[in-house]
């Protein structure tokens, strides 16, 4: 095998780990390329076909939570089937759905492609695969690897949305069905090749370990069975339901809120798509800073108290955007100080997910924690769309996020980690 051989080749110059990581982590900026382009193709699509804002956002509703209901089975039968031949069954699926979106007229045609197929096939990107090569690959620094790997959600924002509303604006929306198709199958090869199922695989030792740990086998004969023993355990715990609803309220501030609808808010007070997007990428960049640095943070500090001033801070910024006037000046500010935030709360919350549940049950229950964040961005992104189609305004979807992440501020210090229970994993 070929990462077998370059595991060798490259033995005591670089961890195999980190070349892991770098896999996987360009695996899920394919895939958020994917996932973040209905944000410039709503305009295009409503010039070229006449659909309603809150048509096209039912579609990204659905994707929004396939992305998240599946992602429990996923990783369950990432553990059945293999991780590799999981994540590339998905981008297979994903790959098929943007290639066959090139060719809608309907909007069931969207509906399939850009929410059924891409919804299954952005699972390849859910958290469960990221928490997964985490714990999997690191025993030290496993905060920064999810900080990393959480961060490709950024850096895929900053090298696709750019690009692609350039491109529906001088080519149309069929080209970024193109351009993402080719995209993602230039990845699949590399995942065929360089990722491995698990450093015991290639003869190593976790990153920071010092002897090769085989992966141990799972309680269950299927992946539904694995995910439902998984939730049946977590949802004995109040802490796990904590999660669920704050991490929701993640996902309504950002996918559902900011990744959807941002782009048609800036359009609404005379900024142009192509500049929507750069704001939007811009956020991205320092999205990739705030996400590595909350990784690094949570390895050394508590990410319940992490997370109180992150959802604090994000919800304070919500509330004040829609009355800074979208001048440039105003504008920057939010990129920087919203961007910073805007994916810091995913390593801390796995990070926690790993305090309370253990590490060999965390990528499963995590995924169960982020369908929540994907109910929540699907709220936002319908919800978000209608009170745009009701009120010619956005104003009020903005104000009602903010208050939520306030709230969720607030809920995360009632979690309480129990040392006891990581020991015992």
């Amino acid at each position: 095998m070929i990462h077998r051989r370059l595991a060798k080749a490259v033995s005591g110059r670089i961890d195999y780990a980190w070349i892991t990581l770098a896999v996987v982590f360009t695996a899920m900026l394919a895939g958020v390329g994917v996932r973040a382009a209905p944000g410039v193709m709503i305009l295009p699509l409503q010039q070229a076909f006449g659909w309603d804002v809150s048509t096209i956002s039912g579609a990204v509703s659905l994707n929004i939570i396939l992305f998240g209901a599946t992602g429990p089975f996923l990783t369950g039968l990432m553990q059945v089937l293999g991780l590799k031949r999981t994540m590339i069954g998905c981008l297979t699926i994903l790959m098929a759905g943007t290639a066959l979106s090139a060719f809608m007229t309907q909007p069931w045609q969207l509906f399939l492609t850009w929410g059924l197929m891409v919804g299954i096939g952005s699972g390849a990107g859910a958290v469960g695969f990221a928490g997964a090569i985490a714990n999997r690959w690191f025993i030290h620094r496993t905060g920064l690897a999810m900080g990393l790997l959480t961060s490709a959600n950024a850096a895929g924002q900053l090298i696709f949305l750019p690009l692609l509303a350039l491109l529906a604006q001088h080519y149309g929306w069929q080209s970024v069905s193109i351009v993402l198709t080719a995209a993602i199958a230039l990845v699949i090869p590399m995942v065929m090749l360089l990722l491995p199922e698990s450093p015991a695989s290639v003869g190593l030792p976790a990153y920071g370990g010092t002897t090769v740990v085989p992966v141990a086998a799972v309680a269950g004969e299927n992946p539904f069975t694995v995910a439902f023993v998984a939730l049946r355990r977590a949802s004995a715990s109040m802490d796990f339901w904590l999660l669920c609803l704050t991490f929701g309220i993640c996902g309504f501030s950002t996918n559902g809120l900011i990744n959807t609808h941002l782009i048609a808010y800036c359009a609404d007070n005379g900024i142009s798509q192509v500049n929507g997007a750069s704001i939007l990428a811009a956020i991205g960049l320092f999205s990739l800073i705030g996400s590595t640095a909350s990784g690094w943070l949570c390895d050394r500090h508590s990410p319940r108290v992490l997370l109180f001033w992150y959802y604090g801070l994000r919800g304070l910024s919500l509330v004040i955007m829609p009355f800074t006037g979208f001048s440039p000046l105003s504008l920057s500010v939010f990129s920087v100080f919203y961007g910073l935030d805007w994916v810091a709360t995913g390593p801390a919350t796995f990070a926690l997910t790993n305090e309370i549940f253990g590490r060999r049950d965390s990528p499963v229950i995590v995924s169960w924690i982020f369908a929540a964040h994907q109910v929540g961005g699907a709220m936002a992104a319908f919800g978000a769309g209608a009170v745009r189609s009701l009120s010619g305004s956005y104003l009020m979807a903005f104000i009602a996020s903010g208050v939520a992440c306030l709230m969720a501020s607030i809920l995360v210090l009632r979690v309480t980690p129990r040392a006891a229970v990581t020991a015992r994993a």
